[in-house]
């Protein structure tokens, strides 16, 4: 059997090799000749003379291949208590029939489509029809307000908006159907037709003349057939997260992209035809585009699609519940959603009320996973809980653990190594290489692998700027760290998050490892907030056990210890700031920037991606009483 190492090297060495083998992982219309296409000056164009569909490749041919009965989408829903199924059969029927409901309403290829959609399986369905016919979707997250739809409404143009009446969280209903008609009111451009699926907690207000109910759009039409697509043709657009500013559409190709997730589910996730796989996230973000819908449907894995939360639906054990139930193989989840449980059930008692055995890895993505969440994980679940990274942007994994190869050892703090296709350096300021175990800005060697952006929609010499200019040959990922004698990456910062502390360089990621280290602390986040002195000092924030038995006074003195202990007065760190919670996009992103901006007193807008508008009121109030 082949080791990470050798595969690795394999890929540097002969990436045409490597590729054109790997991409007999999908089924071809049109097999290509060539794997990397340098002509047309993008960083990443891949398998170019090649036609495929991916949506054939996610549904169809498992069906052509005799597992039609086999389960496709596991929709569970502990908010409303539903759950259903679909087969890969059905699935088919369904997508094809969406596909000719698309076509009937005069759409083809290369026309683009807003799903506005909660986490059901139509939103899935739309997703798969959208490819089916190589029309081009964009998922918008169903958590964004009206003003933020418009801008994409705005941006990418759709002929035609498919969303639904409401969607379920833990303490209210989330109104869609009024959220849409703002947003189309604020746009300039118009599309010509909304498909809305009325769920039965809410019947939506339909607009004549434009709105559809999505039975009565799709029933009557006669199913559609796949279409045959370029490889670089656009599979979907999907816009950046950030939190001011004009969102970047990131274009994901149809035939790099089906390639690389092929290759990662069995490689990375050791998973395979008929396996279950849970990625609890959400179709908005990338992890659900990957790896809710296309990685598994590709692999012909069961995937579960999972309307609720970690905890508060009802309580800490609803992954639980979910994987004993449909006996989920691997767990691919943001840290936020473990430290949250960690937070509620400390001593993992109800992971001993669930039988968990068929739970063979946990996976940590979207955000830097301390240690202390990873070495509570090990030791209630006792798997293998493996941290990896990578972006909006690649599509998949970045670094990982290749476990399908060969389980690495844990490092923790790391997401373990660069996968296949990226070549990693750490540079300096001025774009020299910084050395080992030294922080830097980490970049990638062009080419990139398959799957990674080859654009930004409609902006081509947006994305020439935003990746490719300031390291010339290389993209740059916008995130600090360094590699350790062994090769493994550490992500320690974004950037904009590496302070400099009167001259000196310091990793706000590394100040939260320290304070998670300490046994009251549930959660922290670290700012870099101005200084007259110093330039910039680190400011703490941090969240309890709500059993904890020391003053907040004596826990404050401790935990600014632990960091001086650590780093040395050099940190500058004396100050740590307690609060209730932490404020979140609700892909569960800390909101840093706000959080900066608060603390030095400058003027700031409330992040479109917010969770709850209302802890940045909790943190101006805590800060008040506590510093002053």
């Amino acid at each position: 059997m082949a080791s990470y190492q050798s595969i690795y090297e394999y890929e540097k060495q002969d990436k045409e090799e490597f590729w054109l083998q790997a991409a007999k992982l999908i089924d071809w219309i049109v097999e290509p000749k060539r794997a990397l296409d340098n002509s047309t000056g993008l960083a990443n164009q891949w398998f170019s003379d090649g036609q495929m569909n991916s949506c054939f490749n996610a549904v169809d041919r498992h069906v052509l291949s005799g597992h039609g009965e086999q389960i496709a989408i596991q929709y569970e829903s502990p908010i409303t208590g539903a759950s259903s199924s679909l087969s890969f059969a059905e699935l088919q029927k369904m997508t094809a029939k969406f596909a000719g409901m698309l076509m009937e309403q005069g759409l083809a290829k290369g026309d683009r489509v807003i799903i506005y959609m909660p986490m059901i399986k139509e939103a899935v369905i739309a997703m798969l029809g959208c490819a089916r016919i190589g029309v081009v979707h964009s998922v918008v997250f169903g958590g964004f307000a009206a003003a933020e739809l418009a801008k994409r409404i705005d941006d990418c143009q759709p002929k035609l908006i498919v969303s639904a009446s409401c969607g379920h969280e833990p303490s209210r209903i989330v109104y869609y159907k009024p959220l849409l008609d703002q947003a189309i009111e604020q746009a300039n451009h118009k599309p010509q037709t909304c498909v809305i699926y009325q769920r039965d907690a809410v019947t939506a207000k339909m607009i004549e003349g434009r709105d559809i109910e999505w039975h009565e759009a799709i029933e009557p039409v006669l199913p559609a057939e796949p279409v045959a697509v370029m490889a670089n043709d656009p599979l979907y657009i999907l816009y950046t997260s950030g939190t001011t500013g004009q969102p970047k559409g990131v274009v994901r190709d149809n035939g790099g992209h089906a390639v690389a997730l092929c290759w990662s589910m069995s490689n990375i996730y050791d998973v395979h035809q008929g396996e279950v796989f849970w990625a609890a996230s959400d179709i908005g973000w990338v992890v659900g585009h990957s790896y809710i819908v296309y990685g598994p449907l590709f692999a012909g894995c069961t995937s579960i699609l999972f309307e609720g939360k970690p905890v508060g639906t009802p309580d800490a054990a609803a992954f639980w519940r979910v994987i004993e139930k449909n006996d989920v193989k691997v767990l691919f989840t943001a840290p936020t959603a473990f430290r949250a449980i960690k937070r509620e059930d400390p001593s993992g008692s109800f992971i001993k009320e669930h039988d968990i055995g068929s739970l063979k890895y946990l996976f940590l993505a979207g955000e830097r996973a301390d240690p202390d969440t990873i070495i509570w994980a090990e030791n209630k679940l006792s798997i293998p809980v493996i941290d990896h990274w990578w972006q909006t942007e690649t599509g998949w994994s970045i670094c990982s653990n290749p476990v399908g190869v060969e389980l690495l050892p844990v490092k923790l703090g790391s997401p373990c190594v660069p996968m296949p296709g990226y070549q990693i350096e750490i540079l300096d300021d001025s774009g020299s290489t910084a050395g080992l175990n030294n922080l830097g800005s980490i970049v990638i060697k062009l080419p990139l692998p398959p799957s990674c952006l080859t654009t930004i929609w409609g902006a081509d010499n947006a994305f020439t700027e935003k990746y490719l200019t300031r390291f010339p040959g290389y993209y740059e990922t916008g995130d600090a760290g360094y590699i350790d004698d062994d090769g493994y990456v550490y992500i320690m910062a974004r950037t904009d998050d590496v302070i400099n502390v009167a001259g000196h360089r310091l990793s706000t990621g590394q100040i939260e490892e320290i304070l998670s280290a300490h046994p009251d602390v549930a959660e922290c986040a670290v700012i870099g907030i101005a200084d007259d002195l110093k330039g910039q000092i680190p400011l703490g924030f941090i969240c309890l056990y709500p059993n904890k038995q020391k003053s907040h006074e004596q826990i404050s003195k401790e935990t600014v210890q632990l960091v001086i202990d650590k780093i040395g007065p050099v940190s500058a760190f004396k100050q740590v700031v307690i609060i209730d919670r932490l404020p979140k996009t609700r892909s569960g992103k800390i909101v840093r920037s706000t959080m900066v901006k608060i603390v030095n007193g400058e003027e700031w807008v409330m992040p479109a991606t917010i969770d709850d508008p209302t802890i940045l009121d909790e943190i101006s109030n805590a800060l008040a009483i506590q510093l002053g």
